[in-house]
């Protein structure tokens, strides 16, 4: 009896998940959306490059395409070859895509 109840609660699980997942996805702020990649252009200064890991630091203004405030943060350069001739303290125009808690520079324009 306890093998069957516990076979019971994992297929009532396994068969709720989808019409669950689709329940959230029709709720308010919990749409496909959230998770679709978002662009943006920003101005700020260089604070950091390594480019081991591809990472780009930038102390930039609002990005209100992407609802940021002014902040500092560190990118990924995609791709990393961006990073090629740029310095500590440069000045840069920039594109940024945003997926989830994922952020990336796209585009880099000395300024």
């Amino acid at each position: 009896m306890r093998a069957f109840s516990t076979l019971l609660v994992a297929a009532s699980i396994f068969t709720a998940g989808p019409a669950f997942a689709q329940s959230m996805a029709n709720m308010p702020g919990m749409s496909h959306a959230a998770t679709q990649a978002k662009t943006g252009h920003g101005t700020g200064v260089i604070t950091a490059i390594d480019p081991k890991t591809a990472k780009l630091t930038i102390q930039h203004g609002p990005i209100p395409a992407v609802s940021w405030p002014a902040m500092t943060m560190a990118f990924k350069a995609n791709p990393p070859t961006l990073l090629r001739g740029l310095h500590v303290g440069q000045r840069i125009g920039f594109d940024v895509k945003v997926q989830g808690a994922s952020a990336e520079v796209t585009s880099v324009r000395p300024q």
